[in-house]
C-alpha cells in the first residue's frame, strides 16, 4: 500500500489509564474523547553538543517525550474522573476539584488523516493538567466554546524498553490496525535490519 503524502484532520481521540504492578503496565480498554479540535506536541529534550579539536566533535539528543496541547469541545466527566482526578459524588451527581486529587497517567490515543489511509498513534505515558475555564456570551451567531489539555507526555518502561510513542503506517496489518481502539497496542521491538 502507498504511504501518505500528507495528513490533515484530527480524530478519535482516547485515553486508556493504566496501573503498574510489580513492574508490569497494564493499559485498560481505550475511552472515547469526542470532539478533538486541534493537537500540538511539541518535543521534550534536547540537544546535548561537545567542542573538541577546534570542531563540534559529539552530538547526543535526549528524548524525554513531548509537551502536548489537545483542544476539545468539552472536558468528558469520565475523563475528569479518571485523568484528572475530579470526585464524582453518585448521590448528588455532582463532580468536585479537590486540591490534593491525583489523576491516574494513561495512554493517549489518536488518528490524523491521510491523503490514503489515517495514520493512528498512541503515546505511552501522558498525566494531564487541569483546562483553563473560559466561556463567553452569545451574541448574534452562537460560537462554541472549547477546552485546551495540557499533557505531558514521558517515557515509560514496557517490557524492557523505554517507550514514548507508536504509529501505524502503511505497512501496518489489518488486525492490529481495526484493534487499534481495542485494546493499546504494546510493540515488539525489532530493530531494522
Amino acid at each position: 500500500m502507498p504511504e501518505n503524502k500528507v495528513q490533515f484532520g484530527l480524530s478519535k481521540a482516547a485515553f486508556a489509564p493504566y496501573t503498574v504492578t510489580g513492574g508490569v503496565v497494564t493499559f485498560e480498554t481505550p475511552i472515547p474523547i469526542p470532539g478533538a479540535v486541534s493537537l500540538t506536541l511539541d518535543p521534550r529534550g534536547e540537544l546535548t553538543e561537545f567542542y573538541a579539536d577546534n570542531i563540534l566533535y559529539y552530538v547526543a539528543s535526549s528524548n524525554q517525550g513531548y509537551d502536548a496541547s489537545l483542544e476539545i469541545a468539552t472536558i468528558p466527566e469520565q475523563f475528569a474522573i479518571e485523568a484528572l482526578g475530579e470526585v464524582l459524588d453518585v448521590t448528588d451527581g455532582v463532580i468536585t476539584e479537590v486540591a490534593d486529587a491525583q489523576g491516574k497517567p494513561f495512554a493517549f490515543l489518536f488518528q490524523f488523516e491521510g491523503d490514503v489511509k489515517a495514520t493512528r498513534h498512541v503515546m505511552f505515558n501522558c498525566t494531564a493538567n487541569r483546562p483553563s475555564i473560559s466561556s463567553s456570551t452569545k451574541t448574534t451567531s452562537t460560537e462554541p466554546g472549547t477546552s485546551e489539555l495540557t499533557l505531558v507526555s514521558s517515557p515509560i518502561e514496557i517490557d524492557g524498553k523505554l517507550l514514548v510513542k507508536t504509529k501505524t503506517t502503511a505497512a501496518t496489518n489489518d488486525a492490529i490496525y481495526n484493534a487499534w481502539y481495542t485494546s493499546v497496542y504494546e510493540p515488539t521491538i525489532v530493530p531494522t535490519p
